[in-house]
């Protein structure tokens, strides 16, 4: 197993950790958010290529932070000290107090990772997913363990965005919710808490509305792109239009977060929409591959619609 940071897990302090699985934008920036908290922070990815990917991203918003002012550079290379990427998900969930995964939104693929965990990590240690597709009562029974099993969504990009949404299970226990709140205010966020669950949460329930309005509006020919945006933004007070947005966070985290709730529903409001899939079909998934609604240059600078 190879790792970018620490020269070996032995190397880890003797306090309370947590392992984030999966090391794409939102898991990576999860990671890096609670090692500066102090946390010490394990991340696993099963590519090696897309750990390298994110530490050298996560080193380089570091320092244009640092170069802004907005962070101490001793600050950061002491965030980066508590922070290990590695491949081996048994390994590093041997001695952890809370796993956060923040995989691909694939039901079956996260069932697999937590019965997974549920078999190497601690029994005390607790389990939270970071989606919003998949509630807890989809995943707890995965694991020996629904009691300690909660969602602990955060807001792309999780480095910038305050709010995260904790939501528990049927069979999760007070005191685990208690947990994931303290946990979420000492890294700086402001918990939102839903009383019972429900796919999509708070947040994502209602940009998902704003959103297919948008794109019924698109599609039926009422407005261009950047128009629909322009309104978001100059009457509504939208720091970026649902497009635009839609661009920052990946158009197939949309597409597959509707073909899932497609599925349970097979309601055909809840499928995704003929633009957003022809779009995932060729592959223009937003600023990520360079085009989507908008094209980009290769610094993520917006040229304008695709």
């Amino acid at each position: 197993m190879e790792y970018f940071g620490w020269d070996s897990p032995n190397d880890l302090a003797t306090i309370k950790r947590l392992l984030v699985v999966g090391a794409g934008a939102m898991g990576s920036q999860i990671a890096l958010v609670c090692a500066r908290a102090g946390y010490e922070v394990l991340c696993q990815d099963i590519a090696e290529s897309s750990l390298e990917r994110a530490w050298k991203d996560l080193q380089s918003r570091s320092a244009r932070d640092v170069a802004k002012g907005r962070r101490d550079a001793g600050q950061e290379a002491a965030a980066f000290s508590r922070l290990v990427f590695g491949t081996d998900l048994d390994a590093l969930a041997r001695d952890v107090d809370l796993v956060i995964e923040a995989a691909v939104e694939n039901v079956d693929l996260k069932r697999q990772i937590f019965a997974q965990l549920d078999e190497v990590a601690p029994k005390h240690a607790i389990f939270a997913t970071n989606s919003s597709s998949f509630i807890p009562s989809k995943l707890a029974d995965a694991t020996s363990r629904p009691d300690l099993f909660c969602n602990i969504h955060f807001f792309n990009p999780a480095l910038v965005m305050k709010c995260v949404e904790i939501v528990a299970g049927p069979e999760t226990s007070a005191e685990t919710i208690e947990l994931a709140k303290a946990f979420v205010v000492r890294i700086g966020k402001e918990p939102v808490v839903l009383k019972k669950e429900i796919p999509g949460f708070i947040a994502n329930r209602i940009l998902n509305a704003v959103r297919d309005e948008a794109v019924f509006l698109y599609e039926n020919g009422v407005a261009s792109v950047d128009s629909i945006d322009s309104a978001c933004r100059t009457a509504l007070g939208y720091p970026m239009g649902p497009f635009e947005l839609m661009d920052l966070t990946g158009i197939d985290i949309g597409y597959f977060t509707k073909k899932a709730r497609f599925a349970e529903t097979n309601d055909p409001k809840d499928a995704p929409s003929k633009s957003v899939t022809e779009l995932v079909e060729r592959g223009d998934l937003g600023r990520k591959t360079g085009r989507g609604w908008y094209e980009y240059a290769e610094d993520g600078t917006r040229l304008g619609p695709a």
